[in-house]
């Protein structure tokens, strides 16, 4: 269920990543790594209390740092273009996790979506379409196909057997990685030699399974998003009065265009309008996704939203991952439709080339 909306989601959340990765590449050693103001040390004494999972902890040298952080921008844009999906996304989400949990106070609410959304989809069969996945499953008849899954699944092998002997991985994860390692080496062997026999038929059973099930949690995550939201606007004193928006406008940190927070400032009805309708629109949502057509208007309206927090507030990675959140929703009907717009390009482009010459007719054979 739903190929093209966990495409998507796929895309969305990796390209989000893969943004944020590039933007602050400049400043990654102050983030995330060794010349940030949260220590390795710091950080291994807060990881060790709440158990959270981050490589980074494994080594604190600055060469073991910039491994993980190419790691992480690599499996960004392999997932974003789907390739060897079901490994880079695992590389995706160790990424994910190693990077914001070395340095939790560096985040804001679209990172912990990122957060959660990285470990959903590793449930996800997420590159059944608009993927490299099924461009080779097409050409060559199996995504599969192919030695670079192999060299990925013995190179992952290794770092797991590394962590595993030197006890770096808790029992819950040890046991995660192991079955995710198990499972992917045992449908390369199926799919390879056993293409139409019974167990593949029952692996793919169980990729449904979990795939449906990954959905479903990443649609109730959405709406659990939104309702909290909601509630928590609604028992604040300035959601109430309708001048929450106004606060946030004259501030230096959510100002990136002063002139255009200023004009919107300076009218009192937007500001109650807008402040009025954030909290309506995030409270109605998670009621109306049953029913197509309000669930759609609203899902633009949303969309639009943060596309305005994003310009007028200067979050656009917040806004981004949000978004790609909100995609979940989107209709099938529509994302068809896009897909075969975009497809449309290329014959379009070489439809403009010059056609050849009509070949002359036999004259032993009529006109």
């Amino acid at each position: 269920m739903g190929p093209y909306q966990s495409a998507v989601i796929r895309i969305g959340f990796a390209g989000t990543w893969l943004f944020f990765l590039l933007r602050e590449f400049p400043h990654r050693g102050e983030l995330y790594g060794p010349d940030g103001p949260w220590s390795w040390a710091l950080a291994e004494r807060l990881t060790a209390s709440n158990g959270a999972f981050t490589v980074l902890m494994w080594s604190d040298s600055r060469l073991w740092f910039e491994i993980v952080y190419a790691v992480a921008v690599l499996a960004s844009v392999g997932l974003l273009l789907g390739w060897r999906t079901r490994a880079t996304s695992v590389l995706f989400m160790v990424g994910v996790l190693s990077l914001q949990n070395r340095s939790v106070f560096m985040g804001d609410g679209g990172d912990n979506v990122i957060h959660l959304m990285a470990v959903y989809l590793v449930l996800t069969r997420c590159a059944q379409v608009w993927s490299l996945d099924a461009r080779r499953s097409r050409l060559r008849g199996s995504a599969s196909a192919g030695a670079a899954g192999p060299v990925l699944w013995a190179a992952a092998g290794l770092v797991f057997a590394y962590g595993a002997v030197t006890g770096r991985f808790s029992a819950g994860w040890l046991s995660a990685f192991a079955a995710v390692w198990v499972v992917c080496g045992l449908w390369w062997l199926v799919d390879r030699y056993e293409e139409d026999g019974e167990g593949r038929a029952a692996l793919d059973v169980l990729a449904n399974l979990l795939h449906n099930a990954g959905m479903l949690v990443i649609m109730a995550e959405v709406c659990l998003i939104y309702a909290t939201a909601g509630w928590y606007k609604i028992q604040g004193s300035r959601w109430q009065d309708g001048t929450a928006l106004y606060y946030p406008l004259g501030l230096d940190y959510f100002t990136p265009w002063p002139g255009l927070s200023a004009l919107l400032a300076s009218s009192g009805t937007m500001v109650m309008l807008l402040s009025y309708g954030t909290v309506a629109v995030q409270v109605a949502f998670p009621f109306t996704v049953f029913n197509r057509r309000i669930k759609n208007v609203l899902l633009a309206v949303m969309m639009l939203e943060h596309a305005g927090i994003a310009v007028l507030l200067g979050l656009p990675f917040f806004s981004l991952a949000m978004i790609a959140a909100d995609a979940v929703f989107l209709p099938t009907v529509f994302l068809v439709w896009l897909g075969a717009r975009v497809a449309a390009l290329r014959p379009a482009r070489s439809a403009a080339a010059p056609a050849p010459a009509p070949a002359e007719p036999s004259p032993a054979l009529p006109g």
